[in-house]
């Protein structure tokens, strides 16, 4: 038997980065039947070569005798998991002749190939298909094979050509020209997030639930402070129904992120609609940020594009809610690990909620109560978030009420147009996101909105992270409005959603945060009057 070396192109994954990989086969007839599989593979990757060799005669082909020795290159790159054995089985049967084209020559450098083996000769899906596309448009291929459960998901990258393939025997055929394998159809549209509560189930609330529209139409972060009972759950799993289609830009990024992670839906393409991630306070921090020996991302990457839900947040160790400071600012996790580090997309719109003790309630022990519990929440983790707000106990009356509040529909509608007057001004950026030059052009500030927001830093002692955060939320607030530049009562309104920078200005006391004082600075949310503000000499009483 002459010696024979054929090479087929296939990927391995750095976070969710795709990375090219060769699979090289040589073929000799001299020495004892061995099959030897080198670089660098991990145990499921050096496992691979029994299901190889079972699937390949299950499929009715014969493995090659002599010496076999298989190289995944780069040697110096860690291979895992199981989306080495379909380019393994077809470099292996190409090399000994069972690949053979009708007219031609068999371009196996065309093609990028990923997936999975049965020991039965089917071809099972892999985690990364949408990476696979996109490192196959970066590095000129012309087409890719997936199983047919990854086609729509590597076939939504514009440009690639995706051919699933069900079985080993499948495969054979389209490379032999005897197929065509399943072609991906183009993406879907992207979709509103269905409404798991509307919010004409919401009574009372009004402050709340404008704050809810501001989130949703700037993605704000948001921390809704209240008594156990006063909705702040059914407020924050109505949220989503607010927030505007993704943009394509976030689908790939969102699909990317959740492929990776094993957690897209069999056989879809792009995500279509928000993710929303609801972890428990148990989570640990590898869980919320991501990590692992092999790095994975964790919650807040999960979230990507969407709404990460943070009920009884001040229950959440102390560790895992400092891990989120470097996401809810930059947008990303970097997760370093001895063999390099991977970063992964983190921007999401974060929505926590807590009571104010404790017990869950203000009857017992007072503000000193409140204090030490939110004492459970640092400084620098409450500067990153845009709006604290208070949610109150709901009256008798106001549950009784006959009249329903105003629908998801009728809030959604105001968003989106506030969405769309911000897409005008800024292209896609949010404006949670806009920074540097971008924010001063689209939230300058002059005359009575400037010295309104310099007597409320003088007073309640704002960081510069504070400062960017007011103007970035008071841009939402003028968008809701229908302004095109930021009035003094949006600034006054931004500002009377920094309760607990009130709270930390106002002697220290989260009771004192919540009274109006004649020495303290007031704010209304969810008002858009000026008179609402007032501001009076420093020093607390």
């Amino acid at each position: 038997m002459p010696r024979m070396s054929v090479r087929v192109h296939g990927f391995a994954l750095r976070g969710i980065e795709a990375v090219p990989c060769e699979v090289e086969v040589d073929l000799s007839g001299q020495g004892l039947p061995r099959t030897t599989l080198v670089g660098l593979p991990d145990v499921a990757v050096r496992e691979a070569i029994d299901r190889v060799q079972t699937a390949v005669a299950n499929a009715g082909f014969d493995w090659p005798g002599g010496r076999v020795t298989i190289n995944l290159a780069p040697a110096d790159l860690r291979k895992e998991g199981p989306a080495f054995d379909l380019p393994m089985a077809l470099s292996v049967l190409a090399a000994g002749g069972a690949v053979k084209r009708a007219k031609g020559a068999v371009q196996l450098d065309r093609w990028l190939i990923a997936g999975e083996l049965a020991l039965d000769g089917r071809v099972r899906p892999v985690r990364g298909a949408i990476c696979l596309g996109i490192l196959a448009k970066q590095a000129g291929f012309e087409q890719v094979m997936v199983p047919v459960e990854n086609a729509a998901e590597a076939g939504a990258v514009q440009g690639v050509r995706a051919v699933g393939v069900a079985t080993l025997q499948q495969a054979i055929a389209v490379l032999a020209g005897m197929q065509q394998g399943v072609a991906a159809s183009p993406p879907g549209d992207a979709e509103l997030a269905a409404a798991e509560v509307n919010f004409d189930r919401i009574k009372g609330q009004h402050a709340a639930r404008r704050a809810l529209c501001v989130a949703a139409a700037g993605m704000h972060n948001l921390l809704m402070i209240g008594p156990a009972g006063s909705g702040k759950t059914l407020m924050a799993r109505a949220l989503p129904g607010l927030l505007p289609p993704m943009t394509l830009h976030e689908r790939m990024e969102a699909t990317r992120i959740h492929s990776c992670a094993g957690s897209l839906p069999t056989g879809g393409g792009l995500l279509a609609r928000r993710p929303v991630r609801c972890p428990h306070h148990t989570a640990s921090a590898a869980a919320m940020v991501g990590g692992g020996s092999v790095p994975r991302p964790g919650e807040v990457s999960l979230a990507h594009a969407g709404v990460l839900f943070l009920d009884e947040v001040a229950e959440f160790p102390r560790g895992v809610l400092e891990a989120l400071r470097e996401p809810l600012e930059d947008g990303f996790v970097t997760v370093s690990r001895a063999r390099g580090a991977v970063r992964f997309p983190a921007r999401a719109l974060l929505v926590a909620a807590m009571n104010p003790t404790a017990r869950g309630d203000l009857r017992v022990g007072g503000g000193s109560a409140m204090d030490r519990y939110l004492e459970r929440l640092s400084g620098p983790v409450i500067d990153r978030i845009d709006l604290h707000v208070e949610v109150a106990a709901v009256p008798f009356d106001a549950l009784l009420a006959a009249r329903p509040a105003e629908g998801t529909d009728a809030l959604r509608a105001r968003v989106l147009a506030a969405r769309e007057r911000s897409v005008r001004r800024q292209g896609e950026v949010s404006n949670a996101a806009l920074a540097g030059a971008a924010l001063d052009a689209a939230a300058p500030l002059e005359g009575a909105s400037q010295d309104l927001l310099r007597q409320a830093m003088a007073e309640l002692g704002l960081s510069a992270r504070a400062f960017d955060k007011v103007r970035r939320v008071a841009r939402t607030v003028a968008d809701l409005e229908g302004s095109e530049r930021v009035q003094p009562q949006h600034v006054a309104e931004a500002i009377g959603y920094r309760l607990l920078d009130r709270f930390r200005g106002a002697c220290g006391s989260l009771a004192a945060a919540r009274m109006p004082q004649r020495n303290a600075v007031s704010c209304s949310p969810g008002s858009s009057a000026a008179g609402q503000v007032r501001l009076g000499p420093t020093g607390c009483d």
